[in-house]
């Protein structure tokens, strides 16, 4: 066997996923699932209260068990799941969109424009998230497309910051000086070579920090600020149990465990994808 082939073979060894990029996966399919057809996995309503099996632990009844209106928390966490993951995945896109046109409009718009833009994000940057989300959603009022809204707001400029240095970049490369010595348009130039080349890290940057925006919408669900009772959501379900903690502890550990283990398997599989995108071994 040649050198090359055993390299070659090597490489292909390296790419294969680990056992913990398959689970992470697998577990996102479940969430997916649940979140576009929960009833594949429950059959209940997550709004069908009993109040003679309020406050019953985790059984063969209700596997996870049920909460203060006895509600079982099982099919709450499963209808939870699409605007949980809603609020992560639309402030995602609602910031990558955003941060995607303010880093062409820097780098591509003059140095006036690179100037007003930049301090505009550094202003943005240099404000608390958590401070910055409370004082949108204080003026534009809770619910979920607010959330989206103040989280993609404080996303979009760390998206347009990359952005920006990619174009700065490849606008210097060889193939896109050719394009502009053909007579090719900006317009052209962009969507055919600048954002085919830039979009790569961002959208690994951006599977990643998915799973931050999913924490930070769970997080001003937890204030109040999200999916107002008695619709299900994560964040909202962590709330409600707080003040049963000492007697039905189930009903804030189950919420908290599927936050914890979405976030960290989008977080495994971004890396994953990082790590291809850069030629590295998985």
């Amino acid at each position: 066997m040649t050198t090359a082939a055993i390299t070659a073979g090597a490489g292909r060894a390296r790419r294969v996923p680990r056992p913990g990029v398959w689970a992470a996966t697998l577990f996102l399919t479940l969430v997916a699932v649940a979140a576009v057809a929960p009833a594949l996995l429950t059959s209940g309503s997550p709004d069908a209260a009993d109040a003679l099996a309020a406050l019953q632990g985790p059984g063969l009844a209700h596997l996870l068990g049920t909460d203060a209106n006895g509600r079982d928390v099982f099919t709450r966490i499963v209808f939870g799941a699409a605007p949980s993951l809603l609020a992560g995945l639309g402030a995602t896109a609602l910031g990558v969109t955003a941060g995607t046109a303010l880093g062409l409009l820097a780098a591509l718009g003059g140095r006036v424009l690179d100037e007003v833009v930049m301090r505009l994000v550094e202003v943005v940057l240099a404000l608390p998230t958590l401070l910055l989300a409370l004082l949108v959603i204080t003026v534009t009022g809770p619910g979920t497309v607010n959330v989206i809204f103040a989280i993609a707001l404080y996303t979009a400029p760390g998206y347009a910051r990359l952005i920006r240095a990619q174009t700065m970049v490849i606008r210097r490369t060889g193939y896109v000086e050719a394009a502009t010595s053909l007579g090719l348009t900006r317009g052209r130039i962009v969507a055919r070579h600048v954002l085919p080349n830039a979009f790569a890290p961002l959208l690994v940057l951006a599977t990643i920090e998915v799973g931050t925006a999913l924490v930070a919408a769970a997080s001003l669900s937890y204030l109040g600020l999200g999916p107002q009772p008695p619709a299900p959501e994560w964040g909202a379900m962590l709330a409600g149990g707080r003040d049963y903690f000492s007697v039905a502890w189930w009903i804030a550990i189950f919420p908290g465990v599927a936050i914890t283990l979405t976030v960290l398997s989008i977080t495994v599989v971004g890396r994953h994808l990082r790590r291809l995108s850069e030629g590295r071994a998985s």
